[in-house]
């Protein structure tokens, strides 16, 4: 059985930060915001979706008319960063990539 997963030290939320250039922290999670058109957006939002379906781990998602923001944290971990929310980012960028999105 596993167990709760473990938040990281700052030092290693330093480190992980330096892995995915352009994600941000906010307190306890960690943000990016992506320029796209709404529909483009939403196509963005499905294929991540997916993906989160697949890994178990999801974020919470800002869909606005030219703009998606993503927000990421470990709610099993008590709303603290841990290896999954930084995985999770790589993967959105790689997808956003793939759908023409630009990093704001």
């Amino acid at each position: 059985m596993a167990g709760n997963p473990v938040p990281l030290t700052e030092d290693e939320i330093d480190a992980a930060l330096r892995e995915v250039p352009g994600w941000r922290r906010e307190g306890d999670e960690i943000t990016r915001t992506f320029g796209v058109r709404y529909h483009g957006g939403v196509a963005l939002i499905v294929h991540v979706a997916d993906i989160e379906r697949l890994i178990g781990h999801h974020a919470d998602i800002d869909l606005r008319w030219d703009r998606v923001r993503f927000g990421i944290t470990t709610h099993d971990a008590g709303n603290r960063l841990t290896t999954a929310d930084f995985d999770l980012a790589a993967r959105i960028d790689t997808v956003a990539e793939a759908h023409g999105a630009i990093a704001l």
